[in-house]
């Protein structure tokens, strides 16, 4: 509610910036303007909305994978831990600003390099989530069931596993906020469909208004994508939203 409260403000206050400052549309447009030619277009920024979700969901599925397969490569060998969490740590130096355009260049203006940005952009977090998750397991845990003669990959499951996805789930919704800035971003450097595309050509014909819509609903998309983990986190591993309660707490 607090939340609300403050984004109904500040909409209320553009709304009375806008009227009472006469300031012109391609400058600033009032919410109210926005709101209208976002739903006057609204086939238009449905149908780039789609593409930019598509993108979306397949380049985070990709790097979901890679992250996971990698991460349990790592917790079974501490070598290779010492090896690639270096290299992923790097990896986050390189600017989405250009390794964007070289992705377009090398591949062209397909599926594939914006499946790629999106998964560069998601993999870090959700890949040092999943290994430091591993490596916070309990050790007292895990040395009772070696004790016992379990295998290295049923304390894995039992332990190492489950400990894993509140921080796991920490870092999804980290990453998934992330995968719609990437997708967008990939496709205002050059898509032919999507909405960071939509942007740039609104951009360049000055209607603000309809950046703005698309701004919105690329804001919603996020949203919606977020909340999405909850539900996801709920069904798969229900204890995770206790012990991260209990953790704040």
């Amino acid at each position: 509610m607090p939340s609300i409260v403050t984004l109904a403000a500040l909409v209320a206050g553009w709304q009375f910036y806008v009227t009472s400052s006469g300031v012109r549309p391609q400058v600033l447009p009032s919410p109210l303007r926005v709101v209208e030619q976002g739903w006057a277009h609204r086939g238009e920024i449905a149908t780039h909305a789609a593409a930019t979700f598509q993108v979306t969901v397949i380049g985070f599925a990709v790097s979901l994978s890679a992250a996971w397969v990698l991460a349990v490569i790592v917790d079974f060998s501490p070598w290779l831990r010492r090896a690639l969490v270096p290299l992923f740590v790097a990896s986050q130096t390189l600017p989405i600003v250009a390794i964007a355009p070289l992705m377009i260049i090398w591949f062209g203006f397909g599926l594939l390099p914006k499946i790629l940005v999106v998964a560069l952009v998601t993999f870090f977090p959700m890949a040092i989530g999943l290994i430091e998750g591993f490596a916070a397991a309990d050790r007292d845990a895990g040395a009772l069931l070696r004790s016992m003669g379990a295998s290295r990959v049923q304390e894995f499951r039992y332990v190492r596993l489950p400990s894993a996805m509140p921080r796991f789930f920490t870092s999804l919704r980290i990453a998934i906020t992330y995968a719609v800035v990437g997708a967008v971003f990939a496709e205002y450097v050059g898509a032919s469909a999507g909405l960071g595309i939509y942007m740039s050509l609104q951009k360049n014909s000055f209607r603000t208004d309809l950046v703005l819509a698309a701004v919105v609903v690329t804001a919603l998309l996020s949203i919606a994508l977020y909340l999405a983990t909850f539900a996801v986190e709920r069904l798969v591993a229900p204890w995770a939203r206790t012990e991260n309660r209990s953790r704040r707490d």
